[in-house]
């Protein structure tokens, strides 16, 4: 009875209180009813919202200023935009070290947030300031070279800001679920879908009213309201702060791992033990943190958690040489990462092109509508954003009720299943670009001198749609599973990773085009001329195609033997020896 009623008082106080290791804003026990879950996430989708609204105004009309203002030649234009994209996207993994390791995750986000609209005002301050303008004239052959380092210097600003804030923010918004509760474990696993919704609403905004702006009143007039609008969500952002829930940095998350390896090498001559012997830390003794069940996976790390002197109390014993069985499996989450980080490579490639050669195909077409409206160039990436919404939405109110009810499962259909599944419609729009693109060719072919422009911007729309739809299953996969699958004190680096794919992916797409072109100039003529009409771009996506086609198989053989993360629910060292779920229902 004694053990009967302390189960119901600690089952009503988790009621009450949250007991995940976070604290509230000033450092105590979140209160469960007035913190945490859609009351604070709103806010922090507020900021995202935002942020992807500055983002895709810049990122999407990127090339077409390069071209215009700064006048650079489709090659020149297309290696820009993919560096500057592939820093920004690879800045977070120095930004999610920082909010993991020291500064925390509301932290990272505040002071990055500060430097994204440092560059914003800079930006501003480049298509205003009579001295940092392009050009003295309203016409001039090539910009003053102040300009090009203020505007380049005001670009990296904002990539550095996204370093710190999109790893950061993401995370902290899944923080604010209590994975031990079943309520909020089940919102948790709607939140990665209604971020992407809020996401994909300020891309809309971004690719239709701010770039609109951009083509038609200035640039100087789009900057001005990125941004008012991002010093807007800074305030809210901080207004928010009293219903946060807060995960306190733990120092560097490479010194465990880096015990693990040592260990491991130290203990590498004694025999395996029996997996029930291996050193942890009672559940019962642990106030901070999951602990990790034992997987057989990467057999070899299992050594570092070997008790090699009983006489000595473990936890008394040098940490480089012996490390609790959660280290080893931390260790081995890791490693398990790295197979199918490299496999979405080739998806990431085809993704680069959205807003480089698919932006560009845009200013050959047709672009007028009713009563002389011209769409900008960049607004048909909100066919990709409306895809993207559609797709997102399904998924959450039709398609996983749906497979709940079928398996039984919380989840409904693997991570790892939904991120295969949208590499499927990537393919589909490597196919369908390359035949809209030869489409357009034939037309310039029979009549040069009008080119293209009897053919309606829409016809674009097909492969914008279809990679939007991919999109709601590939890239909110890729977020939920690599902040899943990561160490809980590796979450905002675990977000990082999946931008990083992004980030690798637009470096490689430049040395892709680069190799590509040195190849067919000596065979022949070259896929990237000076303008699209000299080029063959529908060559380089049929490439594409292929490229992402092989690498789905591999993908799906990695994916089949991938172990999800293993989270110990009970006390008993039994539980961990049962068939595990995937990722968090573990």
């Amino acid at each position: 009875m004694e053990v009967k009623k302390g189960a119901e008082t600690r089952g009503v106080n988790e009621e009450k209180w949250v007991y995940d290791s976070s604290v509230d804003h000033k450092g105590r026990v979140p209160l469960r009813a007035s913190t945490g879950a859609w009351k604070a996430s709103l806010f922090i989708i507020a900021i995202e919202f935002s942020e992807r609204l500055s983002y895709f105004g810049i990122a999407t009309s990127l090339i077409i200023y390069l071209s215009k203002v700064m006048h650079q030649d489709l090659k020149t234009a297309a290696r820009s935009v993919n560096y500057w994209a592939g820093v920004t996207t690879l800045m977070p993994l120095f930004g999610g070290f920082l909010a993991d390791a020291y500064l925390g995750r509301f932290t990272t986000v505040f002071v990055s947030s500060v430097i994204y609209l440092l560059g914003l005002i800079l930006l501003t301050m480049s298509t205003f300031v009579p001295s940092l303008k392009a050009c003295a004239s309203a016409v001039c052959p090539e910009p003053r070279k102040v300009h090009e380092v203020v505007f380049f210097l005001a670009i990296y600003l904002i990539s550095i800001g996204t370093g710190g804030h999109k790893p950061s923010l993401e995370s902290f918004g899944a923080d604010q679920f209590d994975e031990n509760h079943e309520e909020e474990r089940k919102k948790k696993m709607s939140y990665f879908n209604w971020w992407n919704f809020g996401l994909c609403c300020g891309l809309l905004l971004g690719v239709t009213v701010v770039v609109y702006i951009q083509d038609h009143v200035g640039w100087g007039a789009a900057d001005i309201i990125l941004t008012t609008v991002m010093a807007l969500s800074l305030v809210i952002f901080i207004i928010g702060r009293p219903f946060y829930r807060y995960q306190e940095p733990t120092g560097s998350p490479l010194t465990p791992m880096l015990q693990v390896l040592v260990s491991a090498i130290k203990n590498r001559n004694l025999p395996y033990p029996n997996p029930a012997e291996l050193y942890e830390v009672p559940k019962s003794r642990t106030d901070k943190g999951r602990l990790l069940c034992h997987t057989e996976s990467l057999r070899f790390l299992d050594k570092a958690a070997i008790i090699k002197d009983r006489e000595i109390g473990a936890e008394q014993q040098n940490p480089w040489r012996l490390a609790t069985v959660t280290k080893v499996e931390e260790m081995k989450l890791i490693l398990n990462l790295i197979p199918i980080w490299l496999a979405m490579l080739p998806f990431g490639i085809s993704i680069a092109q959205t807003t480089t050669f698919f932006i560009k195909q845009g200013t050959m077409l047709n672009r007028n509508i009713a009563n002389g409206f011209q769409i900008p160039p960049a607004s048909v990436y909100a066919v990709a954003a409306i895809g993207m919404i559609v797709s997102v939405t399904i998924y959450e109110k039709i398609l996983i009720p749906v497979v709940r009810r079928a398996t039984g499962n919380e989840r409904g259909i693997k991570i790892l299943q939904r991120i295969g599944f949208g590499m499927l419609f990537s393919i589909a729009t490597m196919v369908v670009s390359a035949l809209v693109e030869r489409k357009r060719l034939s037309v310039v072919a029979k009549d040069p001198v009008k080119g293209s422009l009897s053919m309606s911007i829409f016809w674009l729309a097909p492969q914008f749609i279809i990679i939007g739809v991919g999109d709601g299953f590939t890239l909110v996969g890729l977020q939920e599973y690599f902040y899943d699958q990561v160490p809980d004190s590796m979450r905002s680096l675990g977000i990082a990773f999946y931008l990083s794919v992004i980030g690798a992916a637009n470096f490689l797409s430049s040395l892709l085009i680069t190799a590509v072109d040195h190849v067919a100039e000596k065979t022949g003529k070259s896929w990237f001329g000076k303008d699209l009409n000299s080029s063959r771009l529908d060559n380089f996506y049929w490439l594409l195609a292929g490229m992402t086609a092989a690498n789905l198989f591999v993908y799906v053989f990695l994916a089949r033997r991938y172990s999800y993360k293993n989270v110990q629910r009970s006390v008993a060292v039994a539980d961990c020896y049962k068939d595990g779920l995937e990722g968090s229902m573990a």
